[in-house]
C-alpha cells in the first residue's frame, strides 16, 4: 500500500483550537464547511445501510488533549485487529446516535456515560461493510477507570490530539484490487506506553481527517 505524496501538505490546527473550551465553542457554533471524506470507495456489501455510531473520546489532560482509541481483538469476524473508536450498530431501544455511542463505549471499554460531555456530532460516514456511522464527539476529564471487553478489545491507547490534527502525519495510501482501487488515509502512531506502532487507517482515519477539516476552518 504505497504512500501517495503528490498532494499539498496543509497546516496543522493551532494549539489554541485544541483546548476543551475551544472544541466546545467550535461544535456549538460550527462554520460552513464540508467533510472531505463521506465513505469508503470500495464496498464489500450491497445491503441497505445499517445505522451505527462511534464515540470520539477526547481526554482533557492538562498538558494537552488526547484521543482514546481501541485495537480490536484478532479473532473477530469483522475488522479484526483494526484500530477503531468505541462504537457499533444502533439498537432499536437506542433513542439516537449519541445513546448508541455511549452504550457501546460502556460495553466495550467500561466508560460510564456520565463521564462523557458530548459536545456534538460529526458528518456521517459510510463504511465499505454497509454501516452509516455517526461520530459522536465527547470530552472526558482524566481520572476515569476502564474495563475493556476481553472478547472485543485487545488494547486501549491514547494519541495526542495535536499529532492527529497535523496533516504531516496524514498519509494518503493506495490500495489496488482486482477490479478497483482505493485511496485512504493512514496515521501510524508509535505508542511509547505499549512500545509498538498502531496503524490508524480507513474509516477511523477518515473521521479524524474530517475533524481536522472542521477545526482548521
Amino acid at each position: 500500500m504505497p504512500i501517495d505524496s503528490s498532494g499539498p501538505i496543509l497546516p496543522a490546527v493551532t494549539e489554541d483550537r485544541l483546548s476543551p473550551q475551544a472544541l466546545r465553542q467550535r461544535f456549538s457554533s460550527q462554520p460552513d464547511w464540508l467533510p472531505e471524506l463521506t465513505g469508503d470507495r470500495m464496498r464489500t456489501v450491497t445491503v441497505e445501510p445499517r445505522a451505527a455510531a462511534v464515540l470520539v473520546p477526547i481526554i482533557a489532560h492538562a498538558d494537552g488533549a488526547t484521543v482514546l482509541l481501541t485495537e480490536r481483538t484478532a479473532h473477530l469476524n469483522a475488522h479484526a485487529g483494526q484500530v477503531a473508536f468505541p462504537g457499533g450498530r444502533c439498537d432499536p431501544e437506542d433513542r439516537d446516535a449519541t445513546a448508541t455511542a455511549l452504550r457501546e463505549a460502556q460495553e466495550e471499554i467500561g466508560l460510564h456515560p456520565e463521564r462523557v460531555d458530548v459536545i456534538g456530532l460529526m458528518p456521517q460516514y459510510m463504511t465499505g461493510t454497509g454501516y452509516l456511522v455517526t461520530p459522536v464527539v465527547g470530552i472526558i476529564e482524566p481520572g476515569f477507570d476502564l474495563e475493556p471487553h476481553d472478547f472485543e478489545v485487545a488494547t486501549i491507547f491514547e494519541v495526542p490530539l495535536r499529532f492527529l490534527m497535523d496533516p504531516v502525519h496524514h498519509q494518503r495510501r493506495r490500495m489496488t484490487g482486482e477490479n478497483s482501487g482505493r485511496i485512504f488515509y493512514a496515521m501510524p502512531w508509535h505508542c511509547k506506553q505499549h512500545q509498538r506502532e498502531f496503524f490508524i487507517w480507513g474509516a477511523t482515519a477518515a473521521m479524524l481527517r474530517n475533524l481536522y477539516r472542521l477545526l482548521s476552518v
